[in-house]
């Protein structure tokens, strides 16, 4: 059993003793307040800070209430704190939904975040993290990775930072048993820099604000801090962060941002491709081994009026797809000194001969329906 499964299950005997708990009848008053402080919340408008305020100061309420309750009478400071881990459990996954990820800002931090890593993971290489080789552990990296990963599979605070403790738990074993034996200096937070962890900002503020505050101390605490400093580390990094030079930064970006915008491209057009007959199979040809496209092979005889929206969405994918290229190889780069890429010829050509095309089907419409 792997760490967060232990850790899962650890949680769900916890959880499922407060909930037995609270069907005892003598629990009764606990339930009610439970109950109606979750009723009021969810009625009330979005404010993270006032929202982590109240649930912070109810925990600290129902933790008075529960320490005088006949029925935790005797109860060991272990078996306190499992109840009121299960409270918090309880009450936050009730509220996950107004309470995670429900600003438009945190939505758009997390996606130009993923967006960044996703076009840093293209170009970038551990060296130019000032990772040394004795550090590049790929099966230590895809295991940190694993765990990290499955940060969206909880709605519990505790039950997310367990999954950033065990991702840097792992990658801390890594740096301090190579540093060992190979008498280094443990590394900064950057070696921390994640894969691409699912919403990694809305997470740390969800965690941040929801976790009861006497846990966020020693361990957790140290853990946390070390990826909100790895997300602060993404979100400043240019050339001057890493051992690369800014043009060849630069260049990296832009090629990985062309890329990107390719298969976004192309994901569109086969999501959108209103023509699954066989006939046109015979009319896809491969173009640099990226992307298939239809009438490649045509004659303006084949085609039919029903083409014609089809034609027009690949002319525009054409063009689109032209002038990025165009704008990447025509950038202006001052310290070069190899050759210039050659600016692709033939463009006209191409062009001309789709509005040629399109003008044949134009009319070849006008006369099979001649009143429209």
């Amino acid at each position: 059993m792997d760490t967060a499964a232990s850790q899962s299950s650890s949680s769900s005997i916890m959880f499922y003793d407060f909930l037995d708990k609270m069907r005892n009848p003598a629990s009764l008053n606990l339930v009610k307040s439970i109950k109606s402080f979750i009723v009021s919340f969810q009625f009330s408008s979005p404010n993270p800070e006032n929202d982590s305020k109240r649930v912070q100061e109810f925990f600290s309420t129902m933790e008075a209430a529960i320490m005088e309750h006949p029925l935790w009478a005797g109860a060991t400071d272990d078996e306190f704190d499992c109840s009121m881990e299960g409270l918090e459990k309880y009450i936050m996954t009730k509220l996950f939904s107004r309470t995670f990820a429900i600003s438009p800002e945190d939505v758009k931090i997390d996606q130009e975040i993923s967006e960044k890593i996703h076009l840093l993971q293209s170009f970038l290489r551990p060296e130019h993290l000032d990772i040394p080789p004795f550090l590049q552990n790929e099966a230590s990296w895809l295991l940190a990775e694993k765990e990290l990963q499955k940060i969206n599979a909880f709605r519990a605070p505790r039950e997310k930072l367990h999954c950033i403790m065990s991702c840097c738990r792992i990658i801390n074993n890594l740096l301090l048993n190579a540093s060992m034996s190979e008498n280094h200096v443990l590394g900064g937070a950057d070696d921390f820099l994640p894969a691409n962890p699912p919403q990694l900002h809305s997470n740390l503020k969800y965690i941040q604000l929801y976790r009861r505050q006497e846990k966020m101390i020693s361990e957790p605490a140290y853990y946390f801090t070390n990826l909100v400093s790895a997300k602060s580390f993404i979100v400043q990094l240019d050339a001057k962060s890493l051992s690369m030079d800014e043009i060849e930064f630069e260049e990296g970006m832009q090629a990985a941002k062309l890329d990107s915008k390719v298969s976004q491209l192309e994901a569109l057009q086969a999501q959108t491709d209103p023509i699954p007959s066989t006939r046109m199979h015979g009319m896809k040809s491969k173009i640099d081994g990226r992307s298939n496209y239809p009438y490649m092979e045509a004659e303006p005889g084949e085609l039919t009026v029903e083409d014609v929206e089809r034609l027009l969405s690949l002319y525009k994918d054409v063009v689109t797809k032209y002038s990025s290229l165009c704008r990447a190889v025509r950038r202006p780069s001052a310290t070069r000194t190899g050759p210039s890429l050659p600016i692709p010829k033939g463009r006209d050509d191409i062009l001309l001969q789709l509005e040629g095309q399109a003008q044949m089907i134009r009319e070849e419409k006008a006369e099979i329906n001649p009143g429209r």
